[in-house]
């Protein structure tokens, strides 16, 4: 299966996320990078998927301003458990304590990503979650962990396609989605918006 990308529709990725650039170049989509610079604090009574739908859609508008056309995309990841909100570590005790959290456990993560057309303000989102179990992990493990500085950046302290894979049991539902795009649901709506179209 291969995809055939409009060359009338331009795209643009709000992120600088080299593991979703890769995801996208992988499907052989063209597009350009401009990341968004915005605050991702949590709001206080917001669900996991409320704050992954809210910054994708966030990240999208704010590059729409300076792109002014074609499809901009957005797309937050974030790890939750207990009803607890895991973003990026601000600092390695932080991550220290997200890593103890998530040890021998099940958690989820969510991906939301939002499709904003600057020109004309149609606006696709969706939101993924995927359940991921964490082996037992000893402390050295989590400290010989730390010491690659992976955690840093991260949405739990951790990468499942990089060193962090090697905690990481099972898991239920897309795969990529864990990386930080789903892209099944991805693809679909690339077709919706006439982004890119099938061929056999």
């Amino acid at each position: 299966m291969k995809i055939i990308q409009s060359s009338e529709k331009r795209l643009a990725l709000a992120s600088s996320s080299p593991r979703r650039k890769q995801l996208l170049e992988e499907i052989g989509l063209k597009f350009d990078i401009f990341p968004a610079d915005i605050d991702e604090d949590i709001k206080e009574g917001e669900s996991p998927e409320e704050h992954t739908l809210r910054l994708a859609e966030k990240k999208a508008k704010t590059v729409a301003q300076k792109v002014k056309n074609g499809w901009i995309i957005g797309a937050d990841t974030i790890v939750f458990i207990d009803n607890r909100i895991l973003g990026k570590p601000s600092d390695i005790h932080e991550a220290k304590e997200m890593l103890l959290l998530l040890s021998g456990r099940d958690h989820k993560v969510a991906t939301a990503f939002c499709f904003f057309n600057a020109a004309t303000g149609e606006n696709v989102k969706r939101v993924v979650e995927s359940r991921v179990k964490i082996k037992n992990l000893t402390n050295k493990e989590i400290e010989d962990y730390l010491k690659t500085g992976e955690p840093l950046g991260k949405a739990g302290a951790y990468a499942v396609q990089g060193i962090g894979g090697f905690m990481v049991e099972k898991i239920e539902g897309s795969y990529t989605n864990v990386v930080g795009l789903p892209m099944e649901e991805f693809q679909e709506v690339l077709e919706e918006t006439g982004i890119v179209k099938r061929v056999m």
